[in-house]
């Protein structure tokens, strides 16, 4: 973008107040839109061009004390694949939405039914038997219209893993099955993509980031895959545990893109929130 854009901008800019007493630039979500129109850009075009001015858009005004103008936009840069729209998948493509991630990439081949209300978040009493993809533009595009979603209403298949989860900068698994899990593991080291596994069952969850050089699910499943689902079919979901596992998951992706902080890598998180329980488990020695 020439520099005629970032004065336009500039000009857009009104000073503010913090929570914390500094004085900063800020910029209404209303009058990005109006820019973005006007200028035939895209909503979040305008927003990466406004923090790198030093402008926070209100939206994120919230996100820059721990994230940076920097961070932020590289946030806004930056394209995640979510595997699976379910309770963890659903709160994941929540989460990411509103903490301004610009492109999702969202992946579920089932629709709503009633069994889904009690914990996954893009299911509502008038959209049974939508399609979770459709589910899931809809729900972004009401929550933060400055990002792109792509939807793909497909099984995941060994053919078509890698195709889906291509120039991702981050891919999620929020799926439930087993044997789907390792062949994304194996597309996703060969695309040399990180990797954030995340499970639940009952009150009980897990969380590992694998790096494509990482070991991996092998530590928690084996190599074969033989067991082709977890004990949540016996001890169903409640919905406080997709949210407490997807919040971690979400944690894991923003480490990852912001390179800050320490990933799980090689560290199986377990939680266990009836017992009040965390534990991390060092799966193969040190990182």
């Amino acid at each position: 973008m020439n520099n005629s854009m970032r004065d336009k901008i500039r000009k857009l800019s009104v000073s503010a107040t913090a929570p914390n007493g500094k004085e900063y630039l800020r910029i209404s979500s209303s009058s990005i839109k109006d820019f973005a129109k006007h200028h035939n850009l895209k909503v979040r075009e305008v927003e990466i061009l406004a923090l790198e001015i030093g402008t926070t858009p209100d939206r994120y005004q919230r996100n820059v004390g721990t994230m940076g103008l920097e961070g932020q936009a590289r946030l806004l840069r930056s394209k995640i694949v979510i595997l699976g729209l379910g309770g963890l998948g659903g709160m994941v493509v929540e989460l990411l939405a509103r903490l301004g991630v610009g492109h999702l990439v969202v992946v579920d081949c089932d629709v709503f039914e009633e069994t889904n209300m009690n914990r996954q978040i893009l299911s509502q009493e008038n959209n049974l038997g939508l399609s979770k993809t459709d589910a899931a533009i809809k729900r972004v595009e009401s929550v933060n219209q400055g990002i792109e979603v792509i939807a793909h209403f497909t099984i995941l298949k060994e053919d078509n893993i890698e195709e889906i989860v291509d120039g991702a900068d981050v891919v999620v698994d929020a799926l439930d099955n087993i044997p789907t899990r390792l062949q994304v593991e194996r597309a996703t080291k060969k695309k040399g993509i990180p990797l954030v596994h995340g499970a639940i069952a009952g009150f009980i969850g897990q969380v590992l980031t694998i790096f494509p050089q990482d070991k991996g699910l092998e530590g928690i499943y084996g190599v074969s895959g033989k067991i082709t689902r977890g004990i949540e079919t016996e001890l169903g979901t409640p919905g406080v545990t997709p949210a407490m596992v997807a919040a971690w998951q979400v944690q894991e992706v923003i480490k990852i893109v912001l390179k800050k902080g320490r990933p799980l890598r090689n560290r199986l998180l377990s939680i266990d929130a009836l017992e009040g329980y965390m534990e991390i488990v060092n799966l193969y020695g040190k990182e």
